[in-house]
């Protein structure tokens, strides 16, 4: 059952690596790299057809402070990769990357990016680093110890259409929290968080001697790039910030602000199914979206095949992140109308540690609401703003009962430092809302320039069609070209 809305760009691309049984002790400069070895690698498949395979990644494990402001106390692992460059006189330095998430391992995103697009002369000017952040995968991991049933939950809440509703979720939720503050991995809750990744960024940094680093990330990695550049000002080489929150990262702000990335994009799936009447959805934009909020309530009374209100409005959430999947979210439609088995969609990998390492640092970085009221009030403001999602994306979570510890406040994004970040944004992205994605432009100041695509879909570069943006991107991180002020690129044909 599909109860998960990921919120992560290429979270079904990812390529699972291993990394040597012994931890790398790296001192700056030093790093021991080793081989990988891939228990799957979904970057193979979705290589071009005659592309040349892409070069081994590499593996090392380095030691950081589980307390910065302690550095010689407790350590605790972060795994490292890399996809080395391959033409030494052309090497500008590395270009550090993250997926996305919070909770997505991004050790094999190097391979995923080399195999799906990433230009060859990018290729050509860095050795591509991957890491999987404080928490997550094969770096120290966090645990709540969910169960199977709190891990089909997903990890946003049901469709609240009362404030009963959301009464009824509020005991669920403090239990998760509860979980998350007994597990035996508590100790890394108040340090599990987006500044101290940053750090880590940093340690990555120094541990490979460079004196600066690029940066390519998307979704919560452009909030995690926007820190980094933030509190290393002076390190920071070329960032890209694809796919934005706002510059509060992942607060309550941003989940609420996922129902409005919802009303965004669908009607760009409502006119792919009304222009295909074989899934019989409806003749106009208008009938498919009546035709989703009928399948909504008839499955929460009724649910087909085990697929309830909840899972639904989660998948066809989910499989707007990519046009490609829009013909499995009409399929998926077709059946449940028709009382027949939905397609299947494969599970969510490593679904525990996801999900605990995302509360972990979500909840973390920023105090959320505390009472059960100020979500029922929201609940009823968003359930009318935007019908499809509001009841769900402002309803109550494991956030509204963290425990109130916090080493430090989270970390406000700002105009100083030196002007090299290239934004870069779809129009109709329903996880990362270009409403979002100008606050943080605001915040950037003189220090960014933002290209928008005129596109739907989560994720630009390299994964998008739209040629102008991806241009763009590719322009800066080889040559340091970067539009001389705001650019908005056209819609492109599809072909």
């Amino acid at each position: 059952m599909y109860r998960t809305l990921s919120l992560a760009l290429a979270a079904t691309a990812m390529a699972t690596t291993t990394v040597p049984e012994k931890p790398v002790a790296a001192t700056p400069g030093s790093v021991r790299w080793g081989p990988c070895s891939a228990k799957a690698a979904p970057a193979k498949a979705a290589a071009p057809a005659g592309a040349p395979a892409s070069p081994a990644l590499e593996c090392a494990t380095l030691e950081v402070p589980l307390d910065y402001r302690d550095p010689h106390g407790r350590q605790i692992e972060i795994a490292i990769s890399r996809l080395a460059g391959q033409e030494p006189s052309r090497r500008r330095g590395v270009l550090l990357t993250n997926p996305g998430g919070p909770g997505i391992t991004g050790l094999g995103y190097p391979a995923v990016l080399a195999a799906t697009g990433l230009p060859q002369q990018v290729l050509d000017s860095y050795d591509v680093i991957g890491f999987d952040p404080r928490g997550v995968g094969r770096s120290t991991p966090v645990t709540c110890d969910l169960t199977p049933e709190q891990q089909a939950r997903g990890n946003v809440p049901p469709y609240a259409h009362t404030a009963a509703d959301v009464a009824r979720e509020a005991p669920k939720a403090r239990t998760v929290a509860e979980q998350c503050a007994g597990s035996r991995t508590a100790w890394m809750l108040p340090h599990t968080t987006t500044a101290n990744t940053a750090r880590d960024m940093d340690r990555i940094r120094a541990a490979l001697g460079e004196p600066k680093l690029s940066y390519l990330g998307a979704s919560y990695g452009s909030y995690l790039g926007a820190v980094y550049a933030t509190m290393f000002p002076k390190r920071g080489d070329r960032i890209v910030l694809d796919s934005n929150l706002g510059p509060g990262g992942y607060d309550y702000t941003a989940m609420r602000l996922l129902a409005r990335g919802m009303e965004d994009r669908f009607p760009d799936f409502a006119a792919f199914a009304a222009a295909h009447p074989e899934y019989g959805l409806g003749a106009t934009p208008e009938q498919v979206r009546a035709k989703f909020f009928e399948l909504a309530a008839r499955l929460e009374t009724e649910p087909v095949q085990g697929f309830d209100g909840t899972s639904f409005r989660g998948l066809t959430f989910d499989r707007l992140y990519s046009d490609a999947d829009m013909p499995l979210v009409a399929r998926t439609w077709q059946a449940l109308d028709t009382d027949q088995p939905p397609p299947s969609t494969p599970p969510f990998p490593g679904m525990e540690n996801f999900m605990s390492a995302r509360y972990s640092v979500i909840c973390g970085d920023n105090r959320w609401p505390r009472t059960v009221r100020a979500y029922q009030r929201n609940v009823a403001v968003d359930r009318l703003r935007y019908p499809m999602l509001g009841g769900a994306t402002a309803g109550i979570g494991p956030c509204a009962f963290w425990p109130d510890e916090r080493a430090e406040p989270p970390v406000r994004i700002g105009d100083r430092g030196p002007s090299n970040v290239l934004m870069v944004q779809n129009e109709r992205d329903p996880g990362t809302p270009l409403a979002g994605a100008r606050k943080l432009r605001r915040a950037l100041g003189d220090r960014a320039t933002m290209v928008t695509a005129d596109q739907g879909g989560h994720g630009v570069y390299p994964f998008g069609p739209n040629t102008c943006a991806k241009e763009a991107v590719t322009a800066f991180l080889t040559d340091g070209r970067r539009p001389a002020q705001d650019l908005a690129c056209a819609a492109e044909p599809v072909e």
